[in-house]
């Protein structure tokens, strides 16, 4: 297994990437934007990305966005083949999207958003922690990002101060990863029950 910065010699994966990162969401039903191909091919060329390969066939992937002017970035779209789930893959991943993240932007907040737990761990394991969306950027094009998700209703109704999704913020001011104690799965499972109840009563009725 390779893990490498992506580069346009990588622009033949997309298609693939983009049709497994749609497939996840179908099958997860919550929390992960639609990207397209052109959008995924331009993250490789800029050398914002990160991908996976066992040989010539597609593992997984990652990739780095900057908003505020550089201020913030946010690993997104991180996604690994069905064929190389549960082998720890997604967390090497995001190790190596993370070291990247800080290498190129070494006075950037680091954020993420996600309702998905296993995601939640890998964050508070690199150093991240819990925060408000005020504490994010306040780039709306970021934001507007969210519309191809599914719960994008519930960020207009909270008028974009929560959603189903955890904000995880990771500051290199703070030196969030020595000062911070690891949170467990079980504290993210109730965190995220509580916005489920939340947000997702009215549709019980």
């Amino acid at each position: 297994m390779e893990i490498v910065i992506a580069n346009k010699s990588h622009i033949v994966y997309a298609d693939i990437i983009c049709k497994t990162i749609a497939e996840a969401a179908q099958v997860r039903g919550t929390g992960i934007a639609k990207r397209e191909p052109e959008y995924v091919a331009a993250k490789m060329e800029n050398g914002n990305a990160v991908i996976a390969l066992e040989g010539d066939k597609f593992a997984g992937f990652c990739y780095i966005e900057a908003w505020g002017h550089g201020k913030f970035v946010a690993n997104s779209g991180l996604i690994v083949h069905p064929d190389f789930r549960n082998l720890g893959l997604a967390k090497q991943i995001k190790e190596v999207i993370f070291k990247h993240s800080r290498t190129k932007f070494p006075d950037a907040k680091v954020f993420s958003i996600t309702t998905g737990l296993a995601v939640m761990k890998l964050n508070s394991d690199l150093g991240y922690k819990p925060v408000t969306f005020s504490e994010l950027t306040d780039d709306q094009s970021f934001w507007k990002g969210c519309q191809t998700c599914k719960n994008y209703d519930v960020l207009t109704r909270t008028e974009q101060k929560m959603c189903l999704c955890t904000g995880m913020l990771f500051d290199p001011k703070n030196n969030n990863k020595t000062a911070s104690k690891e949170v467990k799965e079980n504290v993210f499972k109730r965190l995220k029950n509580i916005k489920q109840n939340l947000f997702l009563k009215k549709d019980k009725k």
